[in-house]
């Protein structure tokens, strides 16, 4: 009894959780607005299919309820293959013609009454072709991935390749529960629960909309990798970041480039704003001057100040972030061995 009541709870967590962020998506009026709402409609088709197995599993649905929610896996497929475009492709456009692609989807809600769902053979053949329909549509999504790695912003293609990885994984489970390979029916609805939680956590740990503001950018995959190279030489060389008024625009009029431009490619290539990409140098050099003979018997803050930290707090603060440990006992651990 409590395990079916943990697995209840669990399961609704998720339910609750991917209609939050549907309407997040819907709602959002910044970064890429068509690509948000694609994405939001294929977590709300493939809530719709979840949804139904939750009810499914704890009530009896009569069969016409159980094509309606069968239905949102034939939504989800070409949302999720129109999704990848709009988020990597900035010039896309859908097509007049889109909607052809969910014809079947208003087939199965129309003839919901009169599709058959009785654990017949029929029943059976017509939920094996809306399996597969999804398949199709993930190996566009695949395959729209491969054309566009080299590219494509990759933080964002990364983000959408696990969208479309968690898509394979609940495709795979019903295939395989389909199949009668897995037994667990609701087993399709916790592994939802625990994906949503997962791209939630993944959406607050490194917001993936943050990128999609430079989607009107002119710079291309080619130019920002050309661009962050000539940075890191600028950084290495010339080693701006001692200087501890250092900014995103004296290095922007040092490239050449505009403050916004400087920003883009750091954003995409090193997944960290400015101020974290100048950190990552200090702390590098902080790190050597630490375990240097020659500095042994200075204090922190000196070496603090020599690689560029206007004060010994945001040094320890940077620090510990990177290396998990205070500058004091990165001293200590290294003056022993």
């Amino acid at each position: 009894m409590i395990k079916e009541g943990f697995i209840l709870v669990l399961s609704c967590l998720g339910l609750a959780q991917a209609l939050f962020l549907c309407f997040y998506l819907f709602t959002l009026k910044k970064g890429n607005k068509k690509a948000n709402r694609l994405l939001a409609f294929v977590l709300l088709g493939l809530t719709i299919r979840i949804g139904k197995s939750v009810f499914n599993n704890y009530i009896v649905l009569e069969p016409w309820q159980r094509n309606l929610g069968i239905s949102g896996i034939l939504m989800s497929g070409p949302f999720l293959w129109f999704y990848g475009k709009a988020l990597l492709n900035k010039k896309y456009m859908l097509s007049k013609f889109y909607f052809l692609h969910f014809v079947p989807f208003a087939i199965f809600v129309l003839g919901s009454t009169i599709i058959p769902n009785t654990r017949n053979w029929e029943s059976y053949l017509s939920y094996g072709l809306v399996v597969f329909h999804l398949g199709i549509y993930l190996t566009l999504s695949w395959a729209y991935i491969y054309k566009v790695r080299k590219e494509a912003n990759p933080q964002l293609l990364t983000w959408y390749r696990t969208i479309v990885f968690g898509a394979c994984l609940i495709w795979f489970f019903y295939l395989s529960n389909f199949a009668g390979f897995i037994p667990f029916y609701i087993g399709g609805a916790i592994l939802y629960s625990i994906l949503v939680y997962g791209f939630s956590y993944l959406l607050l740990k490194r917001h993936v909309f943050s990128l999609e503001k430079y989607s009107n950018s002119a710079i291309d995959r080619k130019a920002s990798t050309k661009l962050i190279q000539n940075v890191k030489t600028l950084f290495e060389s010339e080693e701006v970041y001692l200087d501890n008024t250092i900014s995103l625009q004296i290095i922007a009029e040092k490239l050449a480039v505009t403050p916004r431009e400087l920003s883009q490619v750091i954003n995409e290539n090193e997944n960290k704003n400015f101020s974290e990409f100048v950190n990552s140098y200090r702390i590098e050099k902080a790190k050597l001057l630490l375990i240097d003979p020659a500095y042994a018997l200075e204090k922190i803050a000196t070496i603090a100040y020599d690689c560029g930290f206007g004060n010994v707090t945001s040094f320890n603060l940077a620090f510990k972030a990177v290396t998990q440990k205070t500058p004091s006992t990165y001293r200590n651990q290294f003056s022993m061995t």
